[in-house]
């Protein structure tokens, strides 16, 4: 067996991504794919956030149109970041610490042609991760609402992992597809562009943004009462059902207590 690059993290499983996400049925958010990266070169992608670079790459497919100037960064700093976050020999992921012990974990995916980035919804006392999006060929998502990604924007204390709440509103930005965003969420985005280094005047960009992943888009969600969950219009949401209806009682009110507006 090949050495494993230094820093790469070791996961269960031995298979890629691809293998188990070919065919997800009608309920794609009960695939285990996250457990089946163990062979693949996941590196450790928290120190990217801080390089030049990383906004305009990271968030490229929903800037279309703008250049990464728009972001305060300069082009070839912005190249060289898609380079490293597509790199086949090693896969950056991050993770979003939730309330409750719940994480939202992004992996990058590169193969020789292509690369794809997955977001899990997972818990330590879950056997199944819920996959909230995915833009694979097969596409998933959206897999947020505004008024749940607002909900998640402040990390738990003393939690690991991406804590500041501008670099977790950007980096949750591609789950987000939602029709009815109000101004409160440009506003947001706005803050956040700038703390990371975008000038002042970034409203246009920051509605760009909020229109969702060329991918899914922006669809409709309502709540509903009787299931106390979200739900999603979007031919390729795994929201089309309530998010963890699978679970036990008391793991689904944690789970609903955790997307819930404090």
């Amino acid at each position: 067996m090949a050495a494993r690059p230094e820093g790469v993290l070791p996961l269960d499983g031995g298979r890629g991504l691809r293998t188990v996400m070919t065919r997800l049925g009608d309920n794609p958010g009960m695939v285990m794919a996250r457990h089946w990266y163990s062979s693949s070169p996941v590196v450790d992608g928290h120190p990217l956030l801080a390089e030049p670079g990383f906004w305009p790459a990271y968030l490229a497919d929903l800037a279309d149109g703008f250049v990464p100037e728009a972001f305060g960064s300069d082009a070839g700093d912005a190249d060289a970041m898609l380079d490293t976050l597509h790199d086949p020999s090693a896969w950056p992921m991050f993770t979003v610490p939730l309330a409750g012990g719940f994480t939202i974990v992004v992996h990058f995916n590169s193969g020789e042609e292509f690369t794809t980035t997955d977001y899990f919804l997972t818990h330590p006392d879950w056997s199944q991760d819920l996959v909230l999006a995915s833009d694979d060929q097969d596409r998933i998502g959206p897999g947020l609402c505004w008024p749940e990604l607002a909900a998640l924007l402040e990390a738990p204390p003393g939690a690991a992992g991406v804590t500041d709440l501008h670099a977790r509103l950007l980096l949750l930005l591609p789950v987000l597809g939602d029709a009815a965003i109000p101004e409160e969420a440009v506003t947001a985005v706005v803050e956040a562009l700038v703390a990371q280094g975008a000038p002042e005047a970034s409203e246009a960009l920051a509605r760009h943004l909020l229109q969702g992943h060329p991918m899914w888009g922006a669809e409709n969600w309502w709540f509903d009462d009787d299931e106390h969950s979200w739900l999603c219009e979007g031919d390729h949401s795994p929201r089309k059902v309530p998010l963890g209806d699978h679970l036990p009682p008391q793991q689904r009110a944690a789970l609903e207590a955790c997307l819930t507006p404090r």
